[in-house]
């Protein structure tokens, strides 16, 4: 029975036969494949730029050459010559093939790509050997290292690396075996070596950066969406995987009724129906156990790496909008900010249990609420830090948690702990 196949995931996302300690992958795992395919996620643009710096280099290398042959420093200008035709062939190729393709460059066309440029560096060092000053004359080898730019975004950073690497070993290795180095010559070996090897490292650089801000920014918004959720309700990836636990559902029943399948079912068919029929009651019950909060921590690639949220009544789901999106803003900005600093810090977040709210209770975040009516609850939360200190913390993250209800902060065993008093509508009288 092929066309049955065990479901992948359960209905939170999670691989059957192993647990994941982050909670299902949800968003993080769809940001994963959609960084996966290519120059995605907006690197496509950047790689534009590089492609239009590296012709601009390109063109200032021909010059260069043009100006040396003119000065008459190549014995042999043909090796050289051949170089740039070879690269400009190369570069060229290798554009028409991105652009053909849409944004990818297949492993074995970027294999002959570096076998090109690797063929116009050995070509410009046989016609500048005999100057002795490798660093001076070079011109398309040099190019050759700008040229590795236009595939930054296509593959990935440690193969990029690895042949800048490579290209820069090749000038340390040509420079001390031809090169007279002293006083004079020096700085002109360093500055040529940095030009072929830096500008590839940087640009692998600010594109990983681009990527992990824009990954970031996605998962916020994707997270972001659960604030307006009911208390109770399903991952953000629940309706996809139920229209696929459905029509398998519906597959099997078809292949019964049209005589396919014969009664009874045979050992393997009959663990695939049992599946299918558990994943559809885990997907009916969980709506009515998870809360918003729940989600969005576990569905997010940042959060769900360093959050861990205890909230064994649910009280989450009682928060409004405002609430939620305090809360929820007040941790991001809290990992996004640390994170950059410590991959070790985490968060742990405590809801409940629930008290009786004191009848003159002060302000919220500042303000006054009055007198409290008696259809009002308080949820007591508490956010406790590991390895954050109360001084680095933004003050956004104070008028975050502010919109959550009346807080205070205290340092605990070196870190930030914030105890928050949440007042909420008592769901006993709606």
């Amino acid at each position: 029975m092929s066309s049955f196949l065990r479901p992948e995931e359960n209905t939170l996302g999670v691989i059957l036969g192993r647990r994941s300690k982050g909670g299902p992958p949800g968003v993080a795992k769809a940001l994963r494949q959609a960084s996966a395919r290519g120059a995605t996620l907006g690197t496509s643009y950047l790689g534009v730029g590089a492609g239009v710096l590296s012709a601009i280099e390109a063109l200032y290398g021909l010059s260069l050459f043009a100006v040396h042959l003119g000065e008459g420093a190549y014995n042999d200008p043909l090796p050289v010559i051949i170089g740039w035709l070879i690269y400009i062939i190369a570069f060229v190729a290798a554009l028409i093939t991105v652009s053909v393709l849409g944004d990818r460059l297949p492993a074995w066309v970027f294999v002959v790509y570096l076998v090109a440029l690797a063929g116009t560096v050995a070509l410009d060092f046989i016609s500048i050997w005999p100057t002795g000053d490798i660093g001076k004359y070079a011109t398309v080898s040099v190019s050759a290292g700008f040229g590795l730019m236009l595939v930054v975004t296509l593959r990935g950073g440690r193969e990029v690396i690895s042949a800048a690497g490579t290209l820069g070993l090749a000038f340390i290795a040509a420079i001390f075996l031809d090169t007279k180095l002293d006083a004079t010559t020096i700085p002109t070996q360093l500055t040529t070596i940095s030009l072929a090897v830096l500008p590839a490292v940087l640009g692998v650089f600010v594109v990983r950066g681009f990527r992990r801000m824009v990954q970031q920014e996605l998962d916020r918004v994707l997270v972001q969406s659960t604030v307006s959720a009911p208390r109770f309700a399903v991952g953000m990836l629940a309706s996809e995987e139920l229209a696929r636990l459905d029509l398998a559902a519906e597959d099997l029943l078809e292949s019964v009724a049209t005589g396919r399948t014969a009664l009874k079912l045979d050992p393997k068919t009959a663990s695939v129906a049992a599946s299918l029929a558990t994943e559809l009651r885990l997907h009916l019950i969980e709506g009515r156990r998870e809360t918003w909060l729940y989600h969005a921590v576990s569905e997010s690639e940042m959060l769900g790496k360093a959050v861990t949220l205890t909230d064994r009544g649910s009280l989450a789901g009682l928060l409004d909008p405002s609430q939620r999106d305090g809360l929820l803003s007040g941790v991001w900005l809290l990992m996004s900010d640390t994170m950059k600093q410590a991959a070790t810090r985490t968060v742990q977040l405590t809801l409940g249990p629930i008290v009786a709210p004191h009848p003159g209770a002060g302000s919220i975040g500042g303000g006054s609420i009055g007198n409290l009516a008696n259809n009002k609850i308080t949820i007591p939360i508490v956010v406790t830090t590991t390895d954050v200190p109360r001084n680095r913390v933004d003050p956004a993250i104070w008028a975050s948690l502010s919109r959550v209800g009346r807080y205070s902060d205290s340092t605990e065993n070196s870190s930030l702990r914030v105890d928050i008093e949440c007042i909420v509508d008592n769901p006993a009288d709606q």
